[in-house]
């Protein structure tokens, strides 16, 4: 059997589903990746899938390009003799399932959060409403990250009943992302992980650290992650290097290897204020068994218990993010690292990865059965 792995990156599809890949590959499956960019191609490869390049703009909202995704998708399905077709991400979501179900291929989908778009009322998230409403309807399986967007896909009448589960997240490989005790230092360590959109409450950590490091100055506030010049909210180098400058955060840039930064820091912060999935960079923060403030937001919260591993602030209040920080800043030092090993013991409990592939595996037994 063939099997399609479909997303808007290959930077997404080799370091969040290296290992969905990896188990599909131990089953017989021939696997084949399909993305818009090849930045992760021989790596991929020598995994031992094969690679089909494709066009498509991420954030692009011109329909004649999406129709040449559209295009592109239909005609590597078809050369390849696809069997099911896994799609991750948006655009993937929507034109990947449209084109699969044309050549009458089997679809399982991925609802990984609803980013901005749903977060507005305008023509353009109406728009991308009717089109996933188009496109989900045909899908054999659709997959949800949260509860929140489940219920508004429900709501909506874009799913069908008993075409669809939540699971969660995409799961964190407890192996690769292991316990690790905090670092002992004479400051306190924060780190946001995120991409560089004023969405994920970049300038709202900012401000916080400002503050704060005035107040505490033994604290010091990290930015990992890339930037993003394709969204209208992308955070331009030359803001950052100015924050560099006033001392407020230091820049790391961007890394594969989250893990080493994730380990030196004390507390992992993200203020994120639209519509996530269940955030990737959280799920390894708590594997690795760091406390977490985070917002009470669609898919943030789904990591935190209040008091217990972190602290939830308000969504898209910079003030309350202050007092989440200088909670965690007052906190005595056992109770920082109680709240740690809290993080480890919820990213064992309920997400482990191992757990989203085999539900991955057996849907598409399940699948293949029913064709057969």
């Amino acid at each position: 059997m063939i099997i399609a792995i479909s997303a808007n990156t290959s930077w997404y599809l080799y370091n969040f589903r290296k290992n969905t890949m990896l188990a599909l590959i131990s089953e017989g499956y021939e696997v084949i990746v399909v993305c818009p960019d090849n930045a992760y191609k021989e790596k991929i490869e020598l995994l031992g899938c094969s690679f089909e390049l494709i066009r498509m703009e991420r954030k692009g909202k011109n329909p004649f390009k999406d129709l040449l995704s559209l295009y592109d998708f239909y005609k590597v399905y078809k050369k390849g003799k696809v069997d099911i077709v896994l799609n991750f991400t948006p655009k993937n979501n929507i034109y990947s399932t449209l084109a699969a179900k044309k050549l009458k291929i089997k679809v399982i989908n991925n609802i990984a959060g609803l980013g901005v778009v749903f977060v507005k009322n305008n023509f353009i998230s109406k728009l991308v409403s009717q089109l996933y409403k188009l496109s989900q309807k045909k899908a054999d399986f659709i997959f949800f990250q949260n509860n929140e967007d489940l219920e508004l896909f429900n709501k909506n009448g874009i799913v069908t009943n008993g075409k669809y589960e939540r699971i969660p997240g995409s799961g964190v490989d407890l192996s690769r992302f292991e316990y690790s005790p905090p670092v002992e230092s004479t400051s306190i360590k924060f780190l946001l992980v995120a991409r560089m959109i004023a969405e994920k409450g970049i300038y709202h950590y900012v401000n916080a650290a400002k503050i704060l490091k005035a107040k505490y100055p033994d604290t010091d506030f990290f930015l990992l992650g890339p930037l993003d010049e394709t969204s209208s909210s992308g955070i331009n180098k030359t803001e950052i290097v100015d924050w560099g400058k006033k001392g407020f955060i230091t820049y790391l840039g961007f890394s594969d290897n989250v893990e080493s930064y994730l380990k030196e820091a004390d507390c992992i912060v993200l203020p994120s204020y639209y519509r996530e999935g269940v955030p990737k960079s959280l799920l390894e923060a708590a594997a690795i068994g760091r406390p977490i403030i985070t917002t009470d937001n669609v898919g943030c919260r789904e990591v935190v218990d209040d008091g217990i591993n972190g602290f939830l602030c308000v969504p898209d209040s910079a003030t309350d993010l202050v007092r989440c920080i200088e909670m965690f800043i007052k906190a005595a030092p056992e109770k920082r690292k109680l709240m740690g090993i809290k993080s480890r013991e919820k990213a064992k409990n309920e997400f482990n990865e191992e757990v989203v592939i085999k539900s991955y595996l057996e849907k598409i037994k399940t699948i293949n059965q029913k064709n057969q």
